[in-house]
């Protein structure tokens, strides 16, 4: 078996050399645009590709205000912190995430609380928050409290995993009769919509990064999304070091972050942003091919939830025991195709084993059977 999927493999990306997870692809106008931020001397956070990058954004998105950032973690970190999230609070989140999604929470002093996700979706499972919710959550005035913690619980961090979407109207529903804010992790879905409508403009927020193994790339950079005017004012303010315009005196009004993007990295996403499309109808094909493939051997290809479209960022099968899992990851990498497991689970590393959490069967079950598969675009 594993023979035939290293021979598909190299058949589909058509190379007997290394093949990477996910590598960024630069075939538009990447140099053009660079080279030109470059020769305006426009090459930190002032300059006119991080304006345009943010309109192009907010108008692929739908949301109404884009705010660009340094990385998709500081857009995490900005939005919890324009969400009220202060030290001692609680936000849900899932355990099945990479580990910036509990960074950015902790950087705001407040701690996670682990729910289980769904086998429909990868992503945060509507049954177990509102479980956890009727079994912990007592309303008090305008704020929900965990009653076993005393502490309120003021967020909710969805993930959108490999960028299926999660079934986000049922998450908010929930989480609107406790008044507790919903942030999408849409760090890995940009080019992903549920319903006919994009990942990251369900909740109060939503953020996107722009990394390097990313559907498009500005090397490193993310994204914060908002319909809310107000609140993108504010996110572009305090991500600028919280300075007050001026001609030329430096004045700071309250404690800001130096997580604007910079013009060099924002001019290579916009040339990126302009092969998006192109680049989701080949991942797509991609994702069908190995459907078919995965089919034929009894191995379970993980396709998009109903009602979405999926940017398939990382392909991913289930295999059947963490044994076969173990066993194919080694043989394939010893053979230089890149593939991987999915994350450890959060509460199981040491600065998260401590948190609050639900039982979450699922998320175990994933853990030990997943494997990511190579996914990027195809040089055609």
């Amino acid at each position: 078996m594993y023979e035939e999927v290293i021979n598909f493999i190299r058949e589909l990306y058509k190379t007997d050399g290394f093949i990477p997870l996910h590598a960024p692809v630069f075939r538009g106008n990447e140099e053009k645009y660079v080279l030109d931020a470059i020769r305006s001397t426009f090459v930190s956070s002032v300059g006119v590709y991080v304006r345009k990058f943010e309109e192009k954004i907010a108008e692929y998105t739908g949301a109404k205000h884009a705010i660009a950032t340094v990385n998709g973690t500081s857009a995490l970190h900005v939005a919890l912190l324009l969400s009220g999230v202060s030290p001692g609070d609680e936000v849900i989140t899932q355990p099945l995430t990479f580990v910036a999604t509990c960074n950015a929470i902790k950087y705001c002093g407040a701690e996670p609380v682990f729910v289980d996700v769904s086998l429909k979706t990868l992503g945060m499972c509507p049954d177990s928050l509102e479980s956890f919710l009727n079994e912990f959550a007592d309303l008090r005035g305008e704020y929900a409290y965990n009653k076993r913690t005393g502490r309120r619980i003021k967020a909710c961090v969805p993930v959108h995993v490999f960028g299926h979407p999660v079934e986000i109207d049922k998450i908010i529903e929930i989480c609107k009769r406790y008044n507790i804010d919903v942030i999408e992790d849409s760090a890995e879905s940009l080019g992903s919509f549920y319903k006919n409508k994009h990942t990251g403009t369900f909740g109060k927020f939503g953020i996107l990064s722009f990394n390097g193994n990313k559907i498009i790339t500005t090397g490193g950079g993310g994204m914060i999304l908002t319909n809310d005017e107000e609140l993108a004012k504010k996110a572009k303010h305090i991500t600028t070091t919280a300075k007050v315009p001026h001609t030329y005196e430096y004045f700071h009004d309250e404690v800001g972050y130096n997580y604007r993007m910079p013009n060099i990295n924002a001019a290579l996403g916009v040339a990126q942003l302009e092969q998006l499309e192109n680049f989701l109808k080949i991942k797509m094909k991609i994702a069908q091919e190995y459907k078919i493939f995965f089919d034929k051997k009894g191995i379970n290809f993980f396709t998009e939830p109903k009602d979405c479209r999926s940017n398939y960022w990382l392909n991913a099968i289930i295999l059947e025991s963490k044994k076969q899992r173990d066993e194919f990851l080694e043989i394939t990498n010893k053979n230089s195709i890149q593939t991987r497991p999915v994350w450890t689970l959060m509460y199981k590393l040491p600065m998260y084993k401590n948190y609050f959490k639900v039982d979450t069967p699922n998320a175990e079950y994933i853990e030990e059977r997943l494997v990511n598969i190579p996914s990027g675009v195809i040089h055609e």
